[in-house]
């Protein structure tokens, strides 16, 4: 039986790191699932309200890579009550070619960070202007921060601005920030108590909260502005106001996904969008078999809800760089 390896969130923090050939890697997948033979079964989600906890399992199989992972996520958000991170879980790698175990990655949520990272990156890069210097993080979590990491990336950032519903965490988000990106980008970030004056200062606009009610309305857009949407990856969340729908052009990660849990779904309950109704995905537009920003003045809409070929990817690069980082266990 052939080895197994086994790395931990610390020997994978060692291994790889949010960075622009990550971004490349979340791009290659997404045009993967646009053009290619991708299998990718539906998200089989479990919502917990009794204990205020979520678990997602996603997966897809990707012709090319030598193998394909099954991702645990849960999300349980009293944890910090009891001294515990809210997110947590594993990925294992199979074999695309046998489906033997290849790897068990214990990250405790660290890849699944990168990669939801990494996708606001990739959606920025095709659909938010050239010359976007300006951002506003709706949010002040761990994805916020990575997040506002991810667009430095790709886009010629100079300012950026944070709301939260909680404004200390707003502030220490914006110093802590600053401190990190000054020396080498020269951007500034600087709490904003008005979501809506947040909203107007920025070319991008990032919403990262797991409201179940809109923070984010539709008559704060302005024209040019591109909005990458991450929060509403079960149903019942929602970030955006429906009546946006009107006035931007959608990009969903994954079209069956978003009709389900993402911005797309609370739109089509609303009755702003026909539950019928068809859009090209974000992996068309990077292939180029779909159209994305037509104009300076459109605003655009990234709805992502996470896909399995964005864990597969992040997973089989993991590996490929582990070298011999890790345990190996003999089966």
């Amino acid at each position: 039986m052939p080895a197994i390896r086994i790395l931990t969130e610390a020997e994978l923090r060692g291994i790889i790191d949010l960075d622009l050939a990550l971004v490349d890697t979340i791009d290659a997948a997404f045009r993967q699932l646009a053009t290619g033979a991708v299998v990718m079964p539906p998200v089989l989600s479990m919502h917990l309200p009794q204990v205020n906890g979520e678990v997602d399992v996603k997966t897809a199989y990707v012709p090319g890579l030598d193998g394909f992972a099954i991702k645990v996520s849960p999300g349980f958000f009293d944890n910090p009550k009891l001294g515990l991170p809210s997110t947590s879980g594993l990925m294992m790698l199979l074999s695309a070619r046998t489906g033997q175990v290849q790897a068990l990655l214990l990250d405790n949520g660290y890849l699944t960070d990168l990669r939801t990272a990494a996708a606001g990156a990739v959606a920025a890069r095709a659909l938010a202007r050239p010359d976007a210097v300006t951002a506003c993080i709706l949010g002040a979590g761990l994805q916020a921060r990575m997040q506002l990491r991810a667009l430095a990336l790709v886009r010629p950032l100079a300012r950026a601005v944070v709301w939260a519903r909680a404004p200390a965490q707003a502030a220490a988000m914006a110093a802590e920030m600053t401190a990190e990106m000054t020396a080498g980008l020269g951007l500034s970030v600087a709490a904003e108590p008005d979501p809506e004056a947040a909203v107007a200062q920025a070319d991008i606009v990032v919403t990262t909260t797991p409201a179940t009610a809109p923070i984010l309305r539709a008559d704060w857009l302005r024209p040019g502005q591109h909005v990458t949407a991450i929060g509403s990856d079960q149903p019942g969340k929602s970030e955006i106001d429906p009546a946006a729908f009107l006035r931007v052009t959608y990009v969903p990660d994954r079209l069956a996904q978003t009709r389900a849990m993402g911005e797309l779904r609370a739109a089509i309950a609303a009755g702003t969008v026909p539950a019928e109704a068809e859009f090209p995905e974000l992996g068309a537009v990077l292939a180029a078999t779909a159209p994305g920003r037509r104009s300076p003045e459109e605003i655009t809409l990234a709805d992502l809800t996470g896909t399995g070929v964005q864990d597969t990817a992040v997973a089989t690069r993991a590996l490929d760089r582990a070298g011999t980082a890790g345990t190996v266990i003999e089966t």
